[in-house]
């Protein structure tokens, strides 16, 4: 799986454009927590390579960039949470989930 780096603030109003013609999912990690590791790897085990067509991957590293983080939850009124997986449609969250309740095949649903 081939994530895109959500390193610069400045990429969210990116991901808003980009939402209008491709669902986002950004994929918020702590490097920390066995946990979000366990989440992580759960998307990447199920990842297929044609699901970069229908969605748009972008990971961001929680411990460099907490302020990203921050900004994403006030944007999108959604609680800052790690793990935590949302998606993003016409500049609109449309899926958020945290921990264990990170499901592949309900992002997906989201993608088709």
């Amino acid at each position: 799986m081939k994530w895109n780096a959500l390193d610069y603030i400045s990429q969210l109003d990116n991901i808003n454009e980009e939402s209008k013609t491709m669902p986002v999912l950004l994929f918020k990690h702590s490097t920390r927590c066995s946990i979000s590791s366990m989440a992580l790897n759960r998307i990447e085990s199920n990842w297929k390579e044609s699901d970069s067509q229908l969605i748009k991957p972008y990971y961001l590293d929680l411990i460099a960039h907490r302020e990203i983080s921050n900004l994403i939850a006030e944007q999108y009124g959604i609680e800052h949470q790690s793990p935590q997986a949302l998606v993003i449609s016409n500049g609109e969250c449309i899926y958020h989930e945290s921990h264990t309740n990170i499901r592949y095949a309900d992002i997906m649903k989201l993608a088709k």
